[in-house]
C-alpha cells in the first residue's frame, strides 16, 4: 500500500508582499455574481455552478528522474512557498509528495532507477494512475514527465511511458501526457545561452529543436505515441536572490491548459504565481503564448458565465469591459478586478 506525504498550502501565504494578498479568481467571480443585476434565481444557479467548479479538484502528476527539476518547476509556476514546504530530509524519498493548493493538487513522484525499490515504485505509481475520484473518474488529469534537456540517455523516461503511463492512460495517453525537457539553458553545458536576453542563441536553439525532434521520434518508435516535447528552463535562485528567470514557462502553462477541460482551467489560473512578471516574459517565438493563454482563460470564463462555449477571440473585447451581447452585465462588475490580478502574467491585457 503506497504512502503519500500531503502538504496543505495556505493560499494566503502566496502573496506579492506582506500587504498584497493574492485574490482568488473564484472569489472575484462570486463577488461579480452577487453584485450583478441578475434575477435571484439566476444568481443562485450561477453560484451553485461556481461552487461545483471550485470544489472540483485538478490533479497533475509530475514524474521524471531526480534532479530533472520537478520541484523547481512547481516553484517557478506556483510560487517558492510550494517548493519550500513538505520536502523530506531525503530528496529521493520513496513516498509520493502531495501538494494541496486549494483545488489544485500536485503529485511529485521520485524518479525511476534512482536507487529505489523499482518494483515498489512502479506499483505505487500504477496505483496512483489507476485511482478514481469521488465521481468514479480517473483521479489524475494530467501527467507531466520532466526530463533533463542535457541528458543523452532518456531510456528510463521512455520505459516509464511505455510500461506505466501508456497502459494506465490507454487511448487518452497522447492527450494526458506532456513531455517537458527542463534545464534548456545548460543543455550545451551552459554554452550558447544569451544571459542578457535570457534565451538560447541560434546554436543552442537549433540544438534544442533537434533534441525535441529526436526525443519525439524515439518516443514514437518505443511507445507508438505521438508526443511532441517542450523545452524550457524553470530558472533558479540562490538564497533570496533571483539568479536566472524561467524560459518558456508560459509555453508550458499553455500546453497544460490546452490539455484540460475548460471547467478545470480556472484552478490553474487561480494558483499561478504572478508576483514576478519576468517569470512569464521569456519564451520562444513559435507562438504568442501569453495571448494564447489569455484566450484560453477568456474561453473558460465565457463558458462558465454564458453557459456555452465561445472562442476567446470572439469575446475578448466583452471581457475587457466593452459591453457585449454574450456576457452582458455579469462581467462588468468584476472582470476588471480579475484582469488586475492576472495582469502580471498576461501582459497584453
Amino acid at each position: 500500500m503506497s504512502k503519500e506525504k500531503e502538504t496543505n498550502i495556505n493560499p494566503t501565504e502566496n502573496t506579492h508582499d506582506c500587504n498584497d494578498v493574492k485574490v482568488s479568481i473564484y472569489d472575484l467571480i462570486e463577488e461579480g455574481i452577487m453584485d450583478s443585476n441578475l434575477p435571484a434565481e439566476e444568481k443562485t444557479s450561477k453560484l451553485s455552478r461556481l461552487m461545483v467548479l471550485k470544489n472540483k479538484p485538478v490533479n497533475a502528476l509530475l514524474v521524471g528522474p531526480t534532479g530533472s527539476g520537478k520541484s523547481s518547476t512547481i516553484c517557478a509556476a506556483f510560487g517558492r512557498n510550494v517548493a519550500k514546504v513538505g520536502v523530506g530530509v531525503d530528496p529521493t524519498t520513496e513516498y509520493i509528495e502531495c501538494y494541496h493548493l486549494d483545488n489544485l493538487i500536485l503529485w511529485d513522484s521520485p524518479g525511476l532507477g534512482e536507487g529505489l525499490d523499482d518494483r515498489r515504485y512502479k506499483l505505487e505509481l500504477i496505483n496512483k494512475m489507476n485511482s478514481l475520484d469521488q465521481d468514479g473518474q480517473p483521479l489524475i488529469d494530467l501527467v507531466i514527465l520532466v526530463a533533463d534537456a542535457a541528458s543523452k540517455d532518456l531510456g528510463t523516461s521512455y520505459e516509464l511511458i511505455n510500461t506505466i503511463l501508456k497502459p494506465c492512460l490507454g487511448e487518452e495517453a497522447e492527450q494526458r501526457i506532456i513531455v517537458a525537457l527542463n534545464r534548456s539553458d545548460i543543455a550545451m553545458s551552459g554554452r550558447h545561452w544569451d544571459v542578457e536576453r535570457n534565451e538560447p542563441d541560434e546554436v543552442l536553439l537549433a540544438f534544442l529543436e533537434n533534441k525535441v525532434e529526436s526525443v519525439s521520434q524515439r518516443i514514437l518508435e518505443t511507445t507508438g505515441l505521438h508526443l511532441m516535447p517542450i523545452y524550457y528552463s524553470a530558472g533558479y535562485v540562490e538564497g533570496d536572490d533571483e539568479v536566472r528567470h524561467p524560459y518558456n514557462l508560459t509555453k508550458l502553462i499553455y500546453m497544460i491548459l490546452s490539455r484540460l477541460p475548460s471547467g478545470k482551467r480556472l484552478a490553474i489560473y487561480d494558483q499561478l504565481d504572478t508576483s514576478n512578471s519576468e517569470h512569464w516574459c521569456y519564451n520562444d517565438d513559435n507562438l504568442d503564448y501569453q495571448e494564447q493563454t489569455r484566450q484560453s482563460f477568456l474561453e473558460a470564463l465565457s463558458e462558465f458565465v454564458s453557459e456555452g462555449a465561445a472562442r476567446g477571440a470572439e469575446i475578448g473585447e466583452n471581457l475587457l469591459g466593452v459591453p457585449g451581447k454574450l456576457l452582458g452585465t455579469v462581467l462588468g462588475t468584476f472582470f476588471s478586478g480579475a484582469v488586475f490580478s492576472i495582469k502580471a502574467l498576461f501582459g497584453k491585457i
